[in-house]
């Protein structure tokens, strides 16, 4: 009951305004940037408390449920099918593995893997990452599913007769649809300037995008994980389960609100151990996970607070830009 709640709001957090803006009886620019802003929450409430879980088939036993659930990413202008190759199959199988591990694949001004290349323009990322991080979803929606599409065909996945082709179209039709409702109406129904609809609506990303990247890149972009190389692709040299552990964080786990807002997601340890599970009863999980991990002599790797794993993340960011390593 309490995940069907969850969704209840998230979905009306990011519709509703959207529908209100449509009826083009807004008549202010605040209005406009706070509409768009509550959208942007929803839409990261949508990826982090409902889609998230459905992809992993954690959400319900019912698998018509989960399927009809992960499909609100294509709601949000992303894609469903790239999503559940990138996150499900690589990142969750190959986390923090270079070349594996989809999710350390940036741009080249990025450098989340201590293996990757140095350039110069690193150094600055520490201070240039927020901005990236908050046009992130921007690109998502528009290049980034396509591209990422054509990078997993060539790895083998997308083979089935005219898989990859229906998989393309279906994603063109989806982010047309959501540019048409989430922009293209708004500038037409609202008696505000149009320059007023794009500031606001990148707004509406620039918040969708700091709240997915952080809660996302935290769990693994930190000084006390580490960043395992193979000498073969589909490999995971140590024991999967360890493996999880030694490149895992968690954080904040003492905040039933934030936990309740972020999806669970700040049990990223127990999320990657135990995917199948839905987010809800991690917070229960997470002591006996810690005991076990402890009799065990495995690290398990936890921030006390949002702002603590916040400046352990940009500390990371700052070492790798320099080529550094960094420890705890």
């Amino acid at each position: 009951m309490s995940m069907y709640l969850k969704t209840t709001l998230m979905l009306s957090a990011f519709a509703v305004p959207l529908i209100v803006m449509a009826t083009g009886i807004i008549q202010s620019a605040g209005m406009v940037f706070t509409l768009y802003i509550i959208s942007g929450l929803g839409s990261a409430g949508i990826g982090m408390c409902v889609m998230h879980d459905a992809n992993h088939g954690s959400y319900s036993t019912n698998k018509t449920v989960n399927y009809l659930l992960s499909r609100t990413m294509n709601l949000i202008g992303a894609n469903a099918t790239v999503w559940k190759i990138q996150h499900n199959v690589l990142h969750h199988t190959y986390t923090n593995i270079p070349e594996a591990d989809s999710d350390l694949d940036q741009p080249f001004f990025l450098r989340f893997d201590p293996h990757k290349e140095w350039r110069a323009i690193h150094k600055y990322q520490y201070i240039y990452f927020w901005f990236f991080y908050g046009m992130s979803t921007l690109s998502w929606i528009t290049a980034k599913d396509f591209v990422k599409m054509k990078h997993f065909k060539g790895m083998g996945f997308l083979e089935k007769k005219n898989e990859y082709r229906n998989a393309q179209v279906l994603a063109l039709v989806w982010k047309i649809a959501y540019y048409i409702y989430a922009l293209v109406i708004p500038l037409i129904v609202l008696p505000v300037s149009p320059m007023v609809v794009v500031l606001a609506f990148l707004c509406m990303h620039f918040v969708t995008g700091m709240a997915l990247g952080f809660v996302f890149q935290m769990a693994h972009i930190m000084p006390a994980v580490d960043f395992p190389t193979t000498n073969k692709f589909g490999e995971v040299e140590n024991n999967w389960t360890v493996h999880q552990l030694l490149t895992t964080t968690n954080f904040c786990p003492n905040s039933k609100l934030f936990t309740w807002l972020v999806g669970g997601l700040n049990y990223q340890v127990e999320h990657h151990l135990l995917p199948n599970i839905c987010h809800v009863h991690y917070r229960k999980l997470a002591p006996i996970v810690k005991q076990t991990a402890e009799e065990f002599g495995i690290p398990y790797h936890c921030r006390p607070t949002f702002g603590n794993a916040v400046k352990e993340h940009v500390k990371m960011l700052y070492a790798l830009g320099r080529g550094q390593v960094v420890t705890v």
